[in-house]
């Protein structure tokens, strides 16, 4: 189950799903979901919602996507498990997925909080959660601004102990650009002398939305994908640190993609020797 993840690797176990969870996989989802969410809000309104409550929640979150047949696979935990101080997490961003996945991977092993758009803390309901865990809020107008907001506040929250998850592009996207993926996070640990952990993340099986960008399809076909690398110190001005860290997150969605185009092709080939 879900709570070996903490201190191992983890991949879900495969599940017999019934006709109407493989045909109706979001429709069963999302009510779900918004019962955890509304169960964390009212917890958060009542200053009751602390670390170990985040980390059920999003045990919880990541127990309803399996129970409708979305496959998680987290890979190199064991760094997580070493971390003696806090860090910086850098990574890609593709869906809502991570966001309430990343803090039942990374919370058990250190005291951890996201750098999040305005929008998110202002979101009916949610909000609550979202302010009880003491995010670095930016608005989304002004980089230089939002650049300034990220190394002050930021580095007030490390001086507490507490490390911060920074998606350094601009918005979620479902194929990653490094022209979009700057170095906020990177220049972030520098300032505040801490480690960088970078990570790669495949979650397109939570789509995007068209009139709700955080609420698109649900497709249990797509694997989730985590691997974090290991610790880095950013020496200098951290480009080279940086450009390993962009190449590290081509690298794994380039593998990850071609092991899914393999399971499309093995499962066509299946298909059609049994015809």
């Amino acid at each position: 189950m879900f709570d070996a993840l903490p201190t191992e690797d983890y991949t879900s176990p495969h599940r017999s799903l019934s006709w109407f969870t493989k045909t109706f996989p979001s429709a069963i989802f999302y009510p779900k979901m918004i019962r955890v969410i509304f169960r964390a809000s009212n917890k958060a309104r009542r200053s009751m919602y602390d670390g170990r409550a985040w980390i059920e929640s999003s045990r919880t979150i990541c127990s309803v996507l399996e129970s409708i047949g979305v496959r998680l696979q987290i890979e190199n935990v064991s760094p997580l498990a070493k971390l003696d101080s806090p860090c910086v997490f850098v990574g890609n961003h593709m869906s809502t997925l991570e966001t309430f996945v990343l803090p039942s991977i990374i919370q058990p092993h250190r005291p951890v909080t996201f750098v999040v758009k305005r929008s998110l803390v202002e979101y009916p309901v949610f909000k609550h959660v979202m302010i009880s865990r003491d995010p670095v809020v930016v608005e989304r107008q002004n980089p230089r601004d939002d650049f300034k907001t990220v190394m002050e506040e930021g580095c007030r929250r490390l001086e507490k102990d507490i490390s911060i998850v920074v998606f350094p592009q601009s918005t979620r996207e479902p194929e990653f650009d490094p022209q979009k993926f700057n170095s906020m996070g990177v220049k972030l640990a520098k300032r505040a002398g801490v480690q960088v952990v970078p990570f790669a993340l495949k979650t397109d099986a939570w789509g995007n939305g068209k009139l709700l960008k955080d609420f698109g399809k649900i497709d249990p076909k797509r694997t989730v994908h985590f691997h974090f690398h290991e610790p880095m110190t950013v020496t200098g001005a951290g480009k080279d640190e940086h450009a390993h860290i962009v190449e590290f997150i081509q690298g794994k969605l380039e593998q990850w993609n071609r092991r899914s185009m393999g399971k499309v092709h093995i499962g066509s080939y299946d298909n059609n020797t049994d015809a």
